[in-house]
């Protein structure tokens, strides 16, 4: 363990959020540190095509356009520590953070820890990862113009998906474990609408037991009923929906979150936007956001959070 570091302001984690984070801390002179964690690169990491993000026109590999945030922060002197923090003390001043490489203290915090994916720890989701399985129609949807997709869950984040991909899909099979779904009664009349129209396909009382395919991804799916029996079905592309888990277990018993564990941040102006219930902690990206959870949206509140603490910072002295 190293001695302890102090540094003006850190921030945890390193995707888009954190990346933006940095790259405004650093022009305004504050000497940012960013600590990676342990997927460096978020979420973006794991997709393949970005076709969303704002003047690639041609769209980019989710890896290619990370490394280029990490080369933007860089460039204006951001430092990068390789490390995964296990315990926070942000009852203290400075704030005190234990990782596996050494502990640092910090005088502002901008938490971009990100979310992760559930999956259902099937064998097939990490075979076919960015090879016909994803986690998001919204960022790959559009890969599947006029092909068939499968959606596996039944609550808001599902049917959400299934709808969105029934604009771009030839059809979409809606996976779900039971007969009735969990979301939002206006979103399960949506979802019927479609099934009449026989964009959506409803296989309930079912799990997705295997997905099928071979070297160029994904080419069925194969279903477990309630009663036993089994039925593979023909797909391109899976879809896991059943919700995302913030990484904040960190910060449980400090910072408020609400009952799926978000960060609950004041959300108001004035340099309180992703302002924590602790003064001189901000929350930026998905760590705070269920609601769009996009590259763009997690990069714009890493840069409010970044104008926020240099306010602030400059108000300490």
């Amino acid at each position: 363990m190293s001695e302890t570091q102090h540094h003006k302001l850190i921030i945890l984690g390193s995707g888009p959020a954190g990346y933006t984070a940095a790259v405004y801390a650093a022009r305004a002179n504050l000497q940012p540190v960013i600590i990676t964690g342990l997927a460096q690169g978020g979420q973006l990491m794991t997709t393949t095509e970005v076709d969303n993000w704002p003047a690639d026109a041609e769209g980019v590999q989710g890896p290619e356009l990370m490394a280029r945030f990490l080369a933007h922060a860089e460039r204006f002197g951001t430092e990068i520590i390789f490390d995964h923090i296990q315990e926070a003390d942000l009852q203290t001043r400075p704030f005190v953070l234990k990782g596996d490489m050494g502990t640092y203290t910090c005088d502002a915090l901008i938490i971009a820890t990100g979310a992760s994916a559930k999956y259902l720890g099937i064998k097939g989701e990490e075979v076919f990862a960015g090879k016909g399985v994803s986690a998001c129609a919204t960022c790959d949807g559009f890969f599947y113009k006029k092909q068939d997709v499968a959606v596996v869950g039944g609550g808001n984040t599902a049917v959400e998906e299934a709808l969105y991909l029934a604009n771009i899909a030839n059809t979409v099979t809606l996976i779900h474990r039971r007969d009735s779904f969990r979301a939002e009664k206006i979103m399960v009349d949506k979802l019927m609408q479609r099934v009449e129209e026989g964009k959506i396909i409803l296989k309930l009382n079912a799990t997705l037991d295997d997905i099928l395919g071979d070297d160029s991804g994904v080419n069925g799916a194969r279903l477990k009923y309630n009663d036993g029996h089994t039925e593979d079905i023909a797909v391109n592309g899976v879809f896991i929906a059943i919700g995302h888990k913030p990484n904040t277990d960190l910060f449980k018993g400090q910072l408020d979150m609400d009952e799926t564990g978000y960060l609950i941040t004041q959300g108001g102006t004035g340099d309180n936007v992703g302002l924590t219930n602790i003064e001189g902690v901000w929350a930026a990206g998905d760590v705070k956001d269920h609601t769009y959870r996009q590259a763009i949206t997690s990069a714009a509140s890493g840069c409010q959070a970044a104008l926020d603490a240099e306010r602030w910072l400059d108000r300490q002295h």
